[in-house]
């Protein structure tokens, strides 16, 4: 789910996903006062094939999404699920006066709770504006967009507004950072910092370019593969002869996210793993969490993912061919974030068994 005011940047950062993400996805647009513009731009950026676009793009016009979640929100999930074999994800771009909770809360509906979980929740924020001083670049705009919509059933002032979907975040995009001085930057981080649940992180980005996987579900094969190739392209080696696989990716607005790679045997069961991983979310500042749990006891794998604080676990994929003989259970995971403590983080999850491969 993508949230943020009017002109934040968010359909610019969807365009970007769409573009370079490698997935089949499906957008539904909520832009209540400014119909069709957010969408014929996603619609023309080439993300789909044409005969594919009425099915992946759907466009709500009918009011803000988080006052008309029964009547507009609910139905079309209901449909694009219909496809979900044909779809990896779905992204939600709300309107910029959208309280997220509400949306979060739909996905908890009987039919649809069973299909879908909430990957994470980002929040866009305008860097350029806020460094002025304002939480929107044009208030005139947002305020044109409320009384245009007759469905709105809430009328909070713009920064209730702006903290809701701040405390909603699983993580902040500081849009037109390449705008900003370095020390202008650090010091609106630090700002926004006092305003998030403790465990978000905050990222900053120009003209929507972020690495994907950051944002999105996918494999934990995918990204080792993608994580190598980025090493291999900035001259780094991260073979298995190598203890330190730490290693650097770059967004546009040049922040360093640290990544460590764990794959090791031990006694872990999901209760105990889900506590532990709840335990280094709040003390590591981790933006994407990665993985899975082979038990002998299951015969699925546990899939592991977070973004921020948000994590999210459910069997899918065949555990045994995961597991050595007499190996009771197997954890592969890629944690990355900023300042990660290794030792920590295997004291978090208790890792006593040896690793598999030096990597991890």
């Amino acid at each position: 789910m993508v949230t943020g005011f009017l002109g934040a940047g968010k359909t610019t950062l969807l365009r970007h996903l769409l573009l370079n993400s490698g997935q089949r996805l499906a957008v539904l647009v909520n832009e209540f006062g400014e119909v069709g513009i957010d969408g014929a731009l996603l619609r023309s950026c080439g993300f789909c094939p044409d005969d594919e676009l009425d099915g992946r793009l759907v466009e709500l016009a009918n009011g803000c999404l988080c006052c008309t979640v029964q009547d507009d929100f609910l139905p079309t999930m209901e449909r694009l699920l219909q496809r979900a074999e044909q779809l990896d994800g779905i992204v939600v771009e709300t309107s910029g006066l959208a309280l997220p909770e509400p949306l979060v809360a739909a996905f908890g509906w009987p039919s649809i709770r069973t299909r879908t979980w909430v990957h994470g929740v980002i929040t866009v924020v305008d860097g350029e504006a806020l460094a002025s001083g304002h939480v929107v670049r044009d208030p005139q705009a947002l305020e044109a967009q409320r009384q245009a919509d007759p469905s709105l059933d809430h009328l909070d002032a713009i920064e209730d507004l702006f903290a809701d979907q701040l405390q909603a975040a699983d993580l902040v995009l500081i849009s037109r950072a390449d705008l900003l001085e370095q020390q202008a930057l650090e010091t609106l981080k630090s700002t926004l910092q006092g305003s998030l649940r403790p465990e978000t992180p905050c990222l900053a980005v120009a003209n929507g370019v972020i690495e994907p996987e950051l944002l999105l579900g996918s494999g934990i094969e995918h990204s080792r593969h993608h994580a190598d190739a980025h090493a291999h392209a900035h001259g780094h080696d991260h073979d298995g002869d190598h203890d330190d696989h730490e290693h650097d990716h770059h967004d546009h607005a040049h922040v360093a996210i640290e990544s460590l790679a764990f794959d090791l045997v031990g006694d872990w069961q999901q209760s105990d793993i889900e506590s532990r991983l709840q335990a280094l979310l709040s003390q590591q500042t981790v933006v994407r969490l990665k993985g899975w749990l082979a038990m002998a006891a299951k015969q699925r794998l546990l899939q592991i993912q977070a973004v921020g604080p948000r994590l999210n676990c459910w069997y899918e994929g065949e555990a045994a061919e995961h597991l050595a003989a007499g190996c009771s259970s197997r954890l592969k995971l890629v944690v990355l974030g900023f300042g990660l403590d290794r030792a920590r983080i295997a004291e978090l999850l208790q890792l006593q068994a040896a690793p598999l491969s030096r990597a991890g």
